[in-house]
């Protein structure tokens, strides 16, 4: 093959607007290399996410679910394969390119928070804003919005240290926002918090994604993250063991923010 192409094929499914397809995965492996040791992270991956979709990536520690989700979010390159996001094949992209598309199409949402101390909650959610070039008033309007979007509206002027683990991920979940991304990454979104904050944030990541159309990808171990799922992968030695749809699964937990409230 002597021409390479950044736009994925046939990505939409049966033309429904709905099955958009916004995020690709093509036999994707991921080999890494240490001494004389080769670990084989991920074994020829395909998969296809949709707009708008709520999907999950669970598997135990070691399995490629994290490497998988770098490679979603262009924080990692395949050894061998595809990753396709918005049609744009990432491993085509120069680092400006990279830095831009992260900026624009993409939200992360991280367990440990990652804001920044001596920032406002504010400061701290108009930051990707700046930028991506908005006005400073632009930006503070929008940021005003966000965080009253996720129930800080009066904890705008806060930083982080004045607020619980639960409020601090709702500001991130406000961050990830920033720039209507097509897609969100939550990294364990509640593997810190205690199982109230927890249940309230998966409530909020899945409200996030009715209202504002947003397709969400979270890599976790929480099992309460199954009943605002529409699909669940599951990874399992470098490799998709299997896929099911909510209906599909048997689930034990209370059903999370899929009932009106």
């Amino acid at each position: 093959m002597t021409e390479q192409t950044t736009t994925a094929p046939e990505a939409t499914a049966g033309g429904d607007d709905e099955k958009r397809t916004v995020v690709r995965t093509q036999d994707v492996k991921k080999l890494y290399t240490m001494g004389s040791m080769e670990v084989h992270a991920l074994r020829g991956v395909d998969l296809e996410i949709y707009s708008g979709e709520y999907m999950s990536i669970m598997g135990p520690s070691g399995s490629g679910k994290s490497t998988l989700f770098n490679m979603v979010g262009g924080l990692d390159k395949p050894s061998e394969g595809k990753v396709y996001i918005d049609e744009v094949d990432v491993a085509q992209l120069d680092a400006y390119e990279l830095a831009w598309l992260r900026c624009r199409k993409i939200g992360y949402i991280f367990q440990s928070f990652n804001l920044i101390p001596v920032m406002t909650a504010l400061e701290n959610v108009t930051l990707p804003m700046v930028f991506a070039g908005l006005t400073s008033d632009e930006s503070r309007d929008k940021g005003i919005d966000l965080l009253k979007k996720v129930g800080l509206g009066e904890r705008h002027s806060h930083k982080p240290y004045e607020l619980s683990g639960g409020q601090q991920q709702r500001v991130a979940v406000a961050r990830a926002l920033a720039n209507d991304p097509a897609v969100i990454l939550a990294d364990e979104p509640t593997a810190n918090l205690d199982l109230s904050m927890g249940t309230e944030i998966i409530e909020l990541l899945r409200s996030m994604n009715r209202d504002f159309g947003v397709t969400v990808i979270s890599a976790t171990h929480d099992h309460k993250m199954l009943s605002v799922s529409d699909r669940v992968v599951w990874i399992m030695d470098g490799q998709v063991e299997r896929i099911a749809l909510r209906d599909e699964l048997e689930i034990e937990t209370v059903s999370v923010g899929d009932e009106q409230h």
